[in-house]
């Protein structure tokens, strides 16, 4: 007797489920994907697939809540006191394909670790609501690199750099700590983490209400294969996603300014938002 080979339909997974109740996606998932990965997605449309460099960002808790207009939008788990992960971002590489969506069963085995490394501060934002934008805006494109073509993969790789890069040590046996009172200077960091990673990481600041410059982000330019240093100008791709809609300052971070000092502020869980007044 014949038997089917497909599962018994309550036994699918919610990305299959999905891609059932759209016969037109499914029925040309396959050849989207494939159009969307060589690039062949019409005369006037990029391809997507051709970045050569991309960035792993880190993020300091202390000093991302500066970025934020509104004293009430920032909450800083009370577990967290590390730098944290912003994204890995391919370079220029805009306008994912949307036909790959995230589902929490993607990464249900790393949300543990993700939410110690990869936390949302924003109180409007669920942690995953904020990873499933960074798959949709970055990972897919990064996707096109076979370690990392599906959300599982990905982020298990953020999660591997992430490891890789924990720099606070580095910061602290070099006396780079946080502190409310005293500055630092771009050069004294560059001096303790170039040598670890790679082509001059960016380091970004944002201006707080008080008109000081606070450390935020650490930008590490790798190459496609993942090793450090690439050759880069500017921004990823503009603005990421966990930098959209209501509530952000419109300075989102910029380069610290070699000429003047910044602020590495400490974190605090209490007021994240003022914790040096």
């Amino acid at each position: 007797m014949w038997r089917s080979v497909l599962p018994p339909l309550f036994s699918l997974s919610p990305a299959v489920l999905f891609l059932l109740q759209l016969p037109d996606c499914a029925a040309t998932q396959e050849a989207h994907w494939e159009d969307y990965k060589y690039g062949r997605q019409g005369s006037d449309k990029k391809p997507f697939c051709s970045w050569k460099c991309i960035l792993f960002t880190l993020q300091w808790p202390g000093g991302f809540c500066q970025s934020l207009d509104k004293g009430n939008l920032c909450l800083i788990p009370q577990s967290i006191n590390n730098w944290t992960i912003h994204g890995l971002w391919p370079y220029r590489a805009m306008n994912c394909c949307s036909c790959w969506p995230m589902f929490h069963s993607d990464i249900q085995e790393l949300e543990a670790e993700l939410t110690e490394h990869w936390p949302s501060f924003l109180k409007t934002k669920s942690s995953f609501h904020f990873w499933g934008e960074e798959w949709q805006k970055h990972g897919v494109c990064a996707a096109c690199v076979e370690g990392m073509n599906s959300p599982l993969r990905y982020f298990q790789i953020s999660l591997k750099l992430r490891g890789q890069f924990d720099f606070h040590k580095l910061l602290e046996d070099a006396g780079i700590t946080p502190s409310c009172e005293r500055p630092y200077k771009v050069e004294e960091v560059h001096q303790v983490l170039d040598p670890h990673l790679g082509d001059k990481p960016e380091i970004q600041c944002v201006t707080d209400d008080k008109g000081r410059e606070v450390w935020f982000q650490v930008k590490i330019p790798l190459s496609r294969n993942l090793t450090v240093g690439c050759h880069h100008h500017g921004d990823a791709d503009g603005t990421p996603a966990s930098w959209s809609g209501p509530g952000w300052s419109s300075s989102h971070g910029h380069p610290c300014p070699p000429q003047v000092p910044f602020y590495y502020f400490p974190i605090d869980h209490q007021h994240p938002q003022r914790p040096c007044g």
